[in-house]
């Protein structure tokens, strides 16, 4: 892989850190599957460029574990904190016919369930407390939605969008408004 890639890189797994004394990298993997992530070869950063290579592997509390190539030092682990893993994405198995990645999601058109235009998907992310959708509307700030089956209905990628159902938070009733 070089900068003049053409191929698209997924985001699969970030560093969290140093584990252990002896150069271990703590990696925070965002697969389905915890321990697949470092079975698709080596980590590139965002350019393409060989950053990790994974030489003994093992599972350990909310990630994994890894010797590297790269890494020999704690100091060198801890000073790639929080820097994101990417594979090529012909890495990946396929998704099956219903499923697919979160990266195939940006830059589809958003609808809203009663056909009017809602804008385009920039961004998904995770703060904690679930999968949002960072849309982007022209002249209007961009706005989050919640990723959820009930909150985004229909997903069309061959299509090119998504059908969101936006639902008002029901009407906050005061103490002193309550029968």
């Amino acid at each position: 892989m070089n900068e003049n890639r053409t191929e698209q890189l997924i985001c699969i797994a970030a560093i969290a850190g140093a584990f252990g004394v002896k150069g271990e990298v703590k990696i925070k993997p965002f697969t389905e599957d915890p321990k697949s992530c470092v079975k698709f070869g080596p980590f590139l950063d965002e350019n393409g460029k060989v950053i990790l290579t994974p030489i003994k592997t093992r599972p350990i509390k909310k990630g994994i574990a890894a010797f590297c190539k790269e890494v020999k030092t704690r100091e060198q682990a801890e000073g790639m904190k929080s820097t994101k893993l990417y594979v090529p994405r012909s890495a990946l198995p396929a998704p099956d016919d219903d499923q697919f990645y979160y990266s195939d999601l940006i830059g589809l058109t958003v609808e809203l369930v009663d056909g009017k235009p809602g804008g385009r998907v920039k961004a998904v992310h995770d703060y904690g407390s679930g999968d949002l959708l960072e849309i982007e509307t022209p002249g209007e700030k961009d706005w989050f939605h919640p990723f959820t089956k009930d909150a985004v209905p229909h997903v069309d990628i061959k299509g090119g969008k998504i059908v969101i159902d936006i639902v008002e938070p029901d009407e906050v009733v005061s103490g002193s408004e309550k029968e």
